[in-house]
């Protein structure tokens, strides 16, 4: 049997980035244009989200209602008590900063491609994967910033009238418009499917560039060191841990069977990457960025090499090769 685990090659292309926005960060001008292009592509981003996203996907097989609910919930309610438990742990382990980046991942939709895909690799039920998944990115634009205003405010991160303003017009508005055209445009949009996930990814990058940037010209790197990004790694190989963990459980409380707990597994236990990213910079201060998603940028690449070994496992045999997902 072949199966890849290597690192992905958008998280070697996001460390690529980090690493030039040290060397090289965006400085006056340069940062106002530069984050100007940034909002731009969030824009973009979450239009492309709204045209792809088929809401009737989302609505099908709600006669599995009980693995849907209890997706939403590991994913909504699970995850985010999860995060606000490590707010235990002492300031000198876990500083407020990296706190506020777990408590901001924990509040984010799962992933679309990489769930679906792990759920098939695994012989899990793909069509309730799809189902799964796209309520958890539907209700996430809605969901996300409403538990970042809730659980965020002891984190130093609150949601201001402005920053309500900004994530109507950068990330509602954009992904609504996307949802109206996609009768007309749905189709385009799997055609060039290729070419929109690169320009999805080149995005992505800008606004990691633009984060980063302003977290080196404001100092914010040097709070850091090698000893609490290993406490980092180790919180999100925990967090991982205790979800998969649950949502085995809740699967076995719900008397599902082998292939919806494999759903509820993959769906449940994953972070959207792609979805956090752009999101994080709409709603955060701009040097606040950079510090809050470096713990979703590690927890990313942690989900996708444990949950490829754990679909392996689950396929017992099968012959297929792991190709692990952008998002």
């Amino acid at each position: 049997m072949r199966f890849k685990l290597p690192i992905d090659g958008f998280v070697l292309a996001l460390l690529s980035t980090v690493a030039l926005a040290s060397v090289l960060p965006a400085q006056g001008r340069g940062a106002e244009v530069m984050g100007q292009a940034a909002n731009v592509a969030i824009a973009f981003l979450f239009f492309l989200y709204g045209l792809r996203l088929a809401p009737r996907a989302a609505l099908q097989g709600l006669a599995q209602w009980r693995l849907h609910l209890a997706v939403i919930a590991a994913t909504f309610v699970v995850f985010p008590l999860l995060g606000l438990a490590t707010g235990l742990l002492p300031e000198s382990v876990l500083p407020p900063g990296l706190y506020a980046g777990i408590l901001f991942l924990c509040v984010l939709p799962s992933t679309v491609q990489s769930s679906i895909a792990f759920t098939s690799i695994a012989g899990g039920n793909v069509a309730a994967a799809i189902c799964s998944a796209s309520a958890s990115n539907l209700l996430g634009i809605l969901l996300t910033p409403a538990l970042v205003a809730l659980l965020m405010h002891g984190a130093g991160a609150g949601i201001s009238l402005g920053v309500l303003g900004d994530i109507a017009m950068q990330l509602f508005l954009p992904f609504a418009l996307g949802q109206l055209l996609r009768p007309r445009l749905g189709a385009w949009a799997e055609r060039h499917r290729w070419l929109l996930g690169r320009m999805d990814r080149l995005s992505i990058l800008m606004v990691v560039y633009v984060a980063f940037s302003e977290g080196v010209v404001s100092g914010i790197w040097h709070r850091l060191d090698a000893a609490q990004l290993g406490v980092l790694l180790v919180i999100c190989l925990a967090l991982l841990g205790a979800v998969l963990g649950v949502t085995v459980l809740m699967a076995r409380l719900l008397g599902l069977g082998r292939v919806d707990e494999i759903v509820l597994v993959f769906c449940g236990s994953k972070k959207s990457l792609a979805s956090g990213l752009p999101m994080a910079s709409v709603i955060f201060a701009g040097s606040q960025v950079g510090l809050i998603v470096l713990p979703l940028m590690l927890f990313h690449q942690v989900q996708l090499m444990v949950c490829a070994w754990l679909a392996r496992r689950y396929a017992e045999g099968s012959r297929e090769t792991v190709a692990l997902p952008a998002e």
